[in-house]
Order: structure tokens, then C-alpha cells, then sequence
């Protein structure tokens, strides 16, 4: 333990964020470079508590404890390692992890938690301006060969901890980008994109391969890349949305999220989009059904594009600003949440659904909700939904996006093709070890696990690298991700 008493002289800071004039202006993340003194500050009011909660309540089991000690020690070199030995890629869950690691903070229960995931983010990008972080390719190669198929946060950590072990290991990506929704569906100004292809190019260079533009079930058939390969792992994701099945859904405006966020990704790096196929919310009046991360992005590219006016719309009711009775520590605390997006502007309402849709000559024009109440729940647990009579209203607007989650992977195409069984909820069925039903064939990440955290595709596709190593040399090296124990 750094500095005993670290917790009662400093309180928790977070790096400054830029005035939203400055970001609206662009697409850059909005956070200030933090000084490294302030980060070892914030590292010392970590407890070393006896029972570190907080590496329980994150599924990679980060040693949270040990980096911010470290860093109180100026020791930032050996953070780095720690931190590495946990978690390929810090800098991805430093940036986009909500950081269920803080909410189980101990100082949580009666104070500000410790400042972890800035101080991880700190840790990485400090390695990467020092030199620090290197390709490291395998010194012996074990004649196996394996394909991902997949190349967001899941396929990338267990592409990279199969080729450090030593197999060789060929990634493909049906889109033209690599990295998944990492790339294509989180803004930049969240993620920048340059974050991500400094990990893609020490991967090259470590000597794994990826293959872009080429969807397997499709372009290339699964079963001849299972055959051709010791091991086959799906990394797909959970690519199906959840969409709105009511009238006016098939009128011109009304999107699914990803197709927004993906399309203003894609110009962002400079690639060509078609103008008859541009949604662009300069000076439109936008509405997004859903409340979470995506609906929150959603939001902030609108900002960015210079929107009229945006409504947030949830169908349930607006969480407490602090924690109920009955939602104790050190559970994820269910509390409205912030986000810079939110910090922008924009309109958020709350126990609203929406009836239907409405426009001219099939374009939209109009959404039409009504309020709710929520009675007592029924026999299956769910709060009845209860429309309050004369709350009927309508918005007008140009642009409705959908961020409503997601069901499950795709099963037309790979999953058919393969014959894999599949859960309740239509994700790819696997064992404690990530195989599925046909020996040889793993899964992880959402298309195994269902729509998550970008931290549970990075410790799932860990797992999924020590089932594999372990099926194809009968032992493996490889550490067991803490998902595995808190799945």
C-alpha cells in the first residue's frame, strides 16, 4: 500500500474535459491530457484493501490494487506489466469501460471510488509515448493454425494470445476496417481511431494476419476454413438489432443506430459515402428511442453534426440520482447517468412508448408516444405497462434512430452453415471452455455471451484463447480469464 492515509488527503479527480463549444467543433476525444503527479495522486487513495472488491468486479480481474500502488511509486514501466498481464489492450477499456471495477470500490460505500479506469488509461498511454509497448512475436512456432473470424475486441485479444502462443493465426473481417464496432460503432470522440490501429500494427508485426472485406458463410465457406485450420473461433459479435415492429417503420428516416454511427465512422476516415445515402442531421430535428451508451452516441454525433434539436426517449422510468435501499454495494449501482453527450444538450424523457410513425410521401415527419405508468409486476417479475389515458403527443422530426440493443449474432450464413447449437437467447452455445458443439469450433465474446461490455468481449476472448490452446497441445500456459469464475 502506497500511502496509507492517500484516500483522506485527496479527493477523486477525472481529467478535465474540453468546453463543449470546443468539441462540438469535431470528432477528437474530450478529454484533457492528464498530469502524471495527478495520477499518482489518484493511484495513492487506492486501500489495498484485504479483499480487493474491485478486481471482482471486473471480469478481466485486473490488478487494481498493484498498478495504482505502482503508479503512486512513479514505478509506471512495471504498472504497464501488470497491467498487460491482465488485459491486451488498457487502452480500449481506459476509454469505453462504464468501470464496474469503481463501483465495487470499497471507498464506494461512503465515498468518491477510486479513479481506475483513468489511471489504466494513463498507464497505457504513457507506454505507448515512452516506447514501452512493443510487438512481440512468439520465438517458436507450433505448426498449428487457427482462424478467427472477427476482429472486434473478442477476436483481437484471443487473436493475439494464440499468436504470443506460438500458433500461427489468420483473423477475418467481413467489413474493409479492422476492429469491429471499436472501428465502426464507437465515435471517435470516444475512441480515436488511431487508438485502435496502433494495436492493429503491433499485431502485423507480431505476425498475426488479417483478412478484410470477406464474410465467411458467404464470400468463403465456414466449413472449408474449419477444415483447413486446427481450430475455428467465432468472434461475430451480436450483429442482429432489435427494432421496433410498428406502423411507419419502413418510412425514409427511421434508422437503426449502427447505421448512423457506422456511416459517420466511415466518413470520419475519409471514406466515400454516397450523398442519396448521407444521414446527416445538420438542422434536423432528430428523435432516439433508447437510453443506454448507443442511444448516448447517437446523440453526441448529432451534436456534432449540428442537429436542430434532439429528443432521447426511454421507454422505462428515469433511474434515482443515488443508489435505493435495496441496490447495496458493491452491485453495479442502477442510477441516472450523465454522459458528455448529454452534457451537450438534447432533450431526455422518460417512461415514453412509441405507437407508431407518420410522414408524407414516404418520408417521416412525425412520432407519435404516449406516457406510462408501471404497475406491479406480474408473475414473471416485469412491472406492468400502463398507458396513461390523454398523454398522447407527437414530435416532429426528421430522423428517428433505433438504439434499442441487440438479439443475438446472425445465424443465416457461418452458424447454419456449421450446424452449431445455440442458447435460449439465440447467442452460439458453448462450454466452459468456449467450444461449441463441433470439436474444434469456439465462440466468444457477444456472439457467444450475448450484447455486453467491450471489457467481457476482451476476458471472453482470453478464455477462448486458453480452451483453444489447451484442445490443440493438451496443456496450455495461458491464464484463465476471472470472467470465467464471475460469468
Amino acid at each position: 500500500m502506497g500511502k496509507p492515509t492517500g484516500f483522506k488527503e485527496f479527493g477523486r479527480t477525472t481529467p478535465l474535459r474540453h468546453a463543449v463549444g470546443d468539441r462540438l467543433r469535431g470528432f477528437h476525444e474530450f478529454y484533457t491530457e492528464w498530469d502524471d503527479k495527478e495520477a499518482e495522486r489518484q493511484g495513492s487513495r487506492c486501500m489495498n484493501c484485504a479483499v480487493p472488491f474491485c478486481m471482482s468486479g471486473c471480469p478481466l480481474g485486473n490488478l487494481i490494487p498493484d498498478f495504482n500502488d505502482l503508479v503512486y511509486r512513479k514505478q509506471w514501466e512495471n504498472a504497464l506489466k501488470e497491467l498487460h498481464s491482465t488485459n491486451n489492450f488498457p487502452e480500449f477499456t481506459g476509454r469505453i469501460c462504464p468501470a464496474p471495477c469503481e463501483a465495487s470500490c470499497v471507498l464506494n460505500i461512503n465515498q468518491d471510488p477510486v479513479t481506475i479506469e483513468y489511471v489504466e488509461k494513463a498507464i497505457s498511454d504513457k507506454g505507448w509515448q515512452e516506447g514501452w509497448i512493443k510487438p512481440q512475436p512468439p520465438e517458436v512456432r507450433s505448426g498449428k493454425k487457427i482462424a478467427v473470424i472477427g476482429s472486434g475486441p473478442a477476436g483481437l485479444a484471443t487473436a493475439q494470445q494464440l499468436n504470443r502462443a506460438g500458433h500461427t493465426v489468420t483473423v477475418y473481417e467481413k467489413s474493409h476496417r479492422i476492429g469491429g464496432l471499436l472501428a465502426l460503432g464507437i465515435p471517435d470522440f470516444k475512441l480515436e481511431k488511431n487508438v485502435v490501429d496502433r494495436r492493429i500494427n503491433q499485431m502485423v508485426n507480431e505476425g498475426v494476419k488479417f483478412i478484410t472485406g470477406t464474410e465467411v458463410g458467404e464470400d468463403v465457406p465456414a466449413s472449408k476454413l474449419a477444415n483447413e485450420n486446427d481450430a475455428l473461433i467465432l468472434t461475430g459479435g451480436s450483429t442482429v438489432p432489435r427494432n421496433l415492429d410498428i406502423p411507419g417503420r419502413e418510412l425514409k428516416g427511421v434508422h437503426f443506430a449502427m447505421e448512423f454511427l457506422t456511416q459517420q465512422n466511415n466518413v470520419n476516415a475519409g471514406l466515400p459515402v454516397e450523398e442519396k445515402d448521407r444521414i446527416l442531421a445538420t438542422g434536423k430535428n432528430v428523435v432516439i428511442l433508447g437510453g443506454g451508451d448507443t442511444g448516448s452516441d447517437c446523440l453526441g454525433t448529432s451534436h456534432r453534426q449540428e442537429a436542430n434539436q434532439v429528443h432521447q426517449l426511454e421507454l422505462l422510468p428515469e433511474p434515482p440520482e443515488e443508489r435505493r435501499e435495496n441496490d447495496r454495494w458493491p452491485n453495479w449501482p442502477m442510477i441516472l447517468r450523465t454522459s458528455s453527450s448529454h452534457e451537450e444538450g438534447g432533450i431526455r424523457d422518460y417512461n415514453i412508448l412509441t405507437k407508431k410513425f407518420t410522414g408524407e410521401n414516404g418520408v417521416l415527419k412525425k412520432l407519435h408516444g404516449v406516457k406510462l405508468n408501471w404497475g406491479e409486476p406480474d408473475q414473471n417479475g416485469r412491472p406492468k405497462m400502463i398507458e396513461i389515458e390523454g398523454s398522447e403527443f407527437e414530435i416532429e422530426t426528421d430522423y428517428v434512430f433505433l438504439a434499442l440493443g441487440f438479439l443475438h449474432p446472425q445465424h443465416e450464413g457461418m452458424v447454419k452453415e456449421l450446424g452449431l447449437e445455440l442458447d435460449p437467447r439465440g447467442n452460439v452455445k458453448t462450454n466452459s471452455n468456449k467450444m461449441t458443439n463441433i470439436s474444434g469450433i469456439f465462440a466468444a465474446g457477444d456472439m457467444s455471451r450475448g450484447q455486453s461490455l467491450v471489457v467481457w468481449a476482451l476476458a471472453e476472448g482470453r478464455e477462448a484463447a486458453r480452451g483453444v490452446d489447451e484442445y490443440l497441445m493438451g496443456e496450455t500456459n495461458l491464464p484463465r480469464s476471472a470472467g470465467s469464475y464471475i460469468a
